[in-house]
């Protein structure tokens, strides 16, 4: 229990190392994305928290097969490097319970991957997906911040003074943009109202700013001459209605509906969040005997090797997924004989290691 216990630490401290790099690196693109999106008055800044914390078990499904494929790496790798691999050896430790000890907590990484891709995923995803397409159909002038002059997109820029207590009302609202006449020659719009709401039309789905109690000025780069308007209530278009993602597809369905299931979409998913616990197994047979170095080499020598087996592994995985949802192959056959394949690659791996010594 003490090796055990020794050993097991070793590899969980490096593999939630290696999880926290990784999942920062990620986690920072992706908000930098959302954050753009946010700057661009696509989506409210106040929701980016809640879209990257249903983001994160998608993220952990991807990073702690790897995290924990590299942990065993490079724990089992400086144990080599010190030595204390020939220790165990001299104690009685064989091949097979270095083997066991590291296959215990592989099953936990494991089944926590499985929670994150048959359940934690798709309802985050699905979540997320809900809360972009309501934030989409609501305000989309929301996103403004009182007293600034923003890029709204499409060469439009707002500014507002202040929202009402309800923020469904623009007080002092400024808009300026370029558009086109019907001959093509360019226009600039300015727009200035005492108050501003929006509202989407239930025919078209199209959303609208109705401004109240305003003036409209154009003008033409190059003329001396510009129109003036003057409103009790104008009703500018913000964008026409967008088709909506479709919240039944395969990639939000939940795991006992993908099961029951029979087109090849839902299989090619199902067989997808499968892959992810069965791949921590599968890792472990080949980081084993890979993590075995000489002193010369350092406890890096084999990273990379194994980085690419890792890489080519789930890229295999992702070409199947994308031939079973378009029919290339059949169901049955699947990802299974990607599985089958490094399985064995796994277990030639360990018969090697077995056959020379764990420390030789």
């Amino acid at each position: 229990m003490i090796i055990f216990r020794y050993l097991t630490r070793e590899i969980l401290m490096t593999m939630a190392a290696v999880a926290g790099v990784l999942l920062l690196v990620i986690m920072g693109s992706r908000f930098i994305r959302y954050f753009g999106n946010a700057a661009e008055g696509e989506i409210p800044a106040s929701i980016l928290g809640t879209l990257m914390l249903y983001h994160l078990p998608g993220f952990l499904e991807l990073i702690l097969p790897l995290a924990f494929f590299l942990g065993i790496l490079l724990a089992y790798g400086q144990l080599y490097l010190n030595s204390e691999i020939t220790v165990l050896v001299a104690c009685g430790t064989s091949p097979n319970r270095l083997l066991q000890v590291s296959l215990l907590p592989a099953l936990l990484v494991a089944v926590l991957v499985g929670v994150c891709s048959l359940w934690l995923t798709p309802a985050g995803a699905l979540h997320n997906e809900r809360l972009i397409q309501e934030q989409q159909s609501r305000l989309d002038f929301t996103a403004l911040t009182p007293g600034r002059f923003q890029d709204f997109g499409e060469g439009r820029t707002a500014y507002t003074e202040d929202f009402n207590d309800d923020q469904t009302r623009m007080q002092q609202v400024f808009i300026s943009e370029r558009q086109s006449r019907s001959d093509g020659t360019p226009e600039n719009v300015v727009t200035r109202a005492t108050e501003g709401y929006q509202t989407v039309d239930e025919d078209t789905g199209s959303r609208f700013l109705v401004l109240s109690d305003g003036e409209r000025y154009s003008v033409d780069p190059g003329r001396y001459e510009a129109e003036r308007l003057q409103f009790d209530t104008y009703a500018v278009r913000l964008s026409r209605a967008d088709p909506e993602s479709d919240l039944e597809a395969p990639e939000f369905a939940s795991t006992p509906v993908l099961w029951r299931a029979e087109n090849g979409e839902a299989k090619a998913q199902l067989q997808w969040r499968l892959s992810m616990p069965l791949m921590v197994l599968i890792l472990t047979l080949i980081a084993q005997p890979l993590s075995r170095v000489n002193p010369r080499q350092g406890r890096f020598a084999k990273l990379l090797p194994a980085i690419f087996l890792h890489v080519s592994y789930l890229s295999l995985l992702l070409t199947m997924m994308d031939a079973i949802a378009r029919g290339a192959i059949l169901s049955a056959i699947g990802m299974w004989p990607i599985h089958a394949g490094y399985l064995l690659i796994g277990i030639v791996l360990v018969h090697r290691s077995q056959t020379r010594g764990i420390s030789g």
